[in-house]
């Protein structure tokens, strides 16, 4: 094998032979497009002293209107003081509504109300012109490698979640 392909420089069956070197750098390229791809939204919600844990709050709310709290929970990773603390300012400033189960009554159901779905809009617009802008530069084959690898670091209970969202086709 020549030090092209140890280097990953020569072809897609070269990246299987990675090193050390080669993960830190890919680490670190995940760190910073974490820090460019949460940028906008942070400037958004940084004038509504709002931070990521609403951001990512209304995201899931809009991607699956009725979302139990509980569900939130899970899909989130956050404990329940932490997520309680975001529903109730949420709920609060009108972006959020909580409502009783119908078949369960100590289930909530959560829904964005207009300003919430606004506020949404505005977030996801940003981070899809940034994402629209990457894809096109990287192209079609790296946007098909990008998903699989982003997939594949997922753990199985939030691959199956991520897999349950995607089919919801919300």
């Amino acid at each position: 094998m020549s030090d092209g392909a140890r280097a990953g420089t020569s072809s897609g069956e070269s990246l299987l032979y990675l090193t050390d070197e080669q993960l830190r750098q890919g680490i670190e390229a995940m760190f910073f497009a974490y820090r460019g791809f949460t940028a906008d939204p942070d400037r958004i919600l940084g004038d509504m002293s709002y931070g990521r844990a609403h951001h990512r709050a209304i995201h899931f709310i809009n991607r699956a209107p009725g979302t139990t709290v509980n569900n939130l929970l899970n899909i989130l990773g956050v404990t329940k003081q932490s997520l309680n603390r975001v529903l109730r300012t949420l709920i609060a400033d009108g972006l959020v509504e909580s409502r009783v189960g119908k078949t369960d009554k100590r289930e909530r159901h959560l829904h964005l109300t207009d300003k919430g779905r606004a506020l949404e809009g505005t977030l996801s617009d940003a981070q899809r012109a940034r994402m629209r802008a990457a894809f096109r530069e990287a192209g079609p084959e790296a946007v098909s490698g990008f998903r699989t690898v982003l997939e594949a670091m997922m753990d199985p209970e939030m691959r199956r979640a991520y897999a349950k969202l995607r089919e919801s086709g919300a």
